[in-house]
């Protein structure tokens, strides 16, 4: 099974899971949320990478009404869950079924997105990625990555583990559901924070950082400068 195979299978009940699998769920997306600058009622092009469900996207949506949204991800039964999200907004977001590090991200952009999708990347592609989001932002546009991050050292990655295993089980998941989550990590490819940083600073963003931290799960991203 690859990646793509695993998340349509995941389809049916990711979202169901979301609040168990994700312990600190509410801080962790109100702030990926609430860091997004301007006028609330002004239009916004909005690209989602790695969109799934359309879960982030939807919750920008709902703050940002007049936002126009893109998403992309590989996984078409996401997608149709992602539709059906938004059509109950009477919203029709495009729709691009693809690999964001190759496929072509159709346009410019004033807000790129991404919620727990970068880490399944090569620390390559990630690297990549960091520039091909900044080239497809307009001037002053911005980044947020709503993702999960590797440990510093060893022991720091070990007690992250070891911190989800503890709150989802205390959250009640199943064994199966646990099971399953965790036949899914075998598809991560998890990055420090400084390096993915360090990353988006190489690519030319500026006012680039960490607004949130939880273990392993952040929220960072920069901004593209006003000036060309």
């Amino acid at each position: 099974m690859n990646i793509q195979e695993a998340f349509n299978t995941a389809a049916a009940d990711y979202d169901n899971l979301r609040r168990t699998l994700i312990p600190c769920f509410d801080d962790f997306y109100k702030t990926a949320v609430e860091i997004i600058p301007g006028d609330r009622n002004a239009p916004l092009k909005v690209l989602d990478l790695g969109a799934g469900t359309g879960l982030f996207s939807g919750m920008v949506q709902a703050i940002f009404p007049n936002a126009e949204f893109t998403l992309v991800d590989l996984a078409v039964e996401m997608l149709e869950k992602a539709k059906s999200r938004f059509s109950k907004m009477g919203k029709s977001p495009k729709i691009l079924i693809g690999n964001y590090v190759k496929a072509d991200l159709g346009g410019s952009y004033d807000l790129v997105i991404s919620a727990l999708s970068i880490h399944h990347l090569s620390n390559a592609d990630k690297e990549r990625l960091a520039q091909r989001i900044y080239n497809v932002l307009n001037p002053g546009g911005m980044f947020v990555n709503a993702d999960q991050v590797l440990g510093k050292t060893p022991n720091l990655e070990k007690l992250y583990r070891q911190s989800w295993l503890d709150s989802v089980r205390a959250l009640g998941i199943s064994e199966e559901d646990l099971k399953a989550a965790q036949k899914r990590m075998e598809y991560d490819r998890m990055a420090t924070l400084d390096i993915q940083l360090s990353w988006l600073e190489a690519a030319g963003f500026e006012d680039v950082d960490c607004w949130y931290k939880n273990f392993s799960f952040a929220v960072f991203g920069g901004h593209r400068p006003n000036h060309l």
